[in-house]
């Protein structure tokens, strides 16, 4: 077991087990979880009994439904810091991830959101359930994708990528399975014996035995419009495409993000684009630990927190409210280098 019981830790015959455990939150990382995990895999990586590391979450609700984003308002209040220093291990366990010389296999049952898919979408295997919620959600709370999410939105096939990181909406696995977000579909009352299986078989053995089709999704019926008004660097110009596409669910799409926060639509179409550019994870995720510490200071991200977490209302006030406000200025803003303060993964 970890040094408390927020991630609980045990092997079996040659698969090593990673339980998310706090599953009132929805597993939600904290930072002692994130040391607690990059820990784990220390050891494992190192132990020649431990052939595949699993990493599933408590409860029925799902894996992982982000970072403790209650605690991160708290600090941006505060001009506490420590968010930062979350954020810099966190992105670093993303990386690690990425690289990990054993199979990991995440288990993306339920709602993985934010933290959750970083946690689990760089792993090489990636297995989704008809429960499956994935999200990178951060537009709607003032923030910008992170934990690589827009190195992983990047690389989605078309524009799909753009209209999930703008809109912030959650798929269902078939559409995770078509945006490169998971790899397998497994019927969630068929873990428990996957799972176990683990322990003394062969990964492609076991998947061979429990993967199969996916329920049918929604994002292949609408790529025409969705690649058509997306391939644009304006917000503008593609809330002008997807309101005059002349489809019910372009208009709703452009609707929802005239909610979402301005700064962040703006920064995270910017970001999506670089990170095509830059193509590898970790300069992507270099990128991104400048933008999310650049969000930090900014106002949005504790009123976003604010209406959808801790009040509720669902009613925040932005700051500017408009997109017109948000000059290209304010954008590259996010981008400036910090100095000794970097993350530093591109450079090893």
């Amino acid at each position: 077991m970890a040094r408390d019981d927020s991630v609980l830790l045990h092997t079996e015959g040659h698969a090593a087990y990673i339980t998310l455990h706090r599953p009132r939150a929805i597993n939600a990382l904290t930072h002692p979880m994130v040391h607690a995990v990059d820990e784990a895999l220390t050891a494992w990586e190192h132990d020649d009994a431990v052939r595949v590391v699993v990493i599933a979450g408590a409860g029925e609700r799902g894996l992982c439904a982000g970072g403790d984003i209650r605690a991160i308002r708290t600090a941006a209040l505060a001009g506490d810091r420590t968010a930062t220093a979350f954020w810099r291990d966190e992105y670093r366990l993303n990386a690690r991830i990425a690289r990990y010389p054993k199979p990991y296999v995440a288990v993306m049952d339920g709602i993985v959101m934010g933290g959750g898919v970083g946690i689990s979408a760089h792993g090489d295997v990636r297995i989704v359930t008809e429960r499956s919620k994935v999200a990178m959600p951060e537009t709607g709370i003032g923030f910008v994708p992170d934990v690589g999410g827009t190195h992983l939105l990047a690389r989605a096939p078309g524009e799909l990528g753009t209209h999930l990181a703008l809109t912030g909406l959650p798929v269902g696995a078939a559409d995770a399975l078509l945006c490169g977000l998971a790899d397998h579909f497994v019927p969630s009352g068929r873990l428990p014996e996957l799972t176990a299986s683990l322990a003394r078989l062969e990964v492609a053995d076991v998947l061979h035995t429990y993967a199969g089709p996916a329920p049918e999704g929604e994002l292949a019926a609408h790529r025409g419009w969705i690649d058509a008004c997306y391939a644009s660097d304006s917000v503008e110009e593609i809330l002008d495409r997807l309101v005059a596409y002349g489809e019910p669910a372009a208009k709703e799409a452009a609707e929802t993000i005239l909610t979402r926060s301005p700064t962040a639509v703006k920064v995270t179409l910017a970001a999506l684009r670089r990170a095509r550019a830059l193509g590898a994870l970790e300069p992507v995720l270099d990128q991104e630990f400048r933008v999310s510490s650049a969000a930090f200071s900014r106002p949005d991200l504790a009123e976003g927190v604010r209406a959808q977490v801790v009040d509720k209302d669902r009613r925040p006030q932005w700051s500017p409210a408009l997109l017109s406000q948000v000059t290209d200025e304010d954008v590259e803003r996010f981008f400036e280098p910090l100095g000794n303060d970097e993350l530093g993964l591109a450079k090893g």
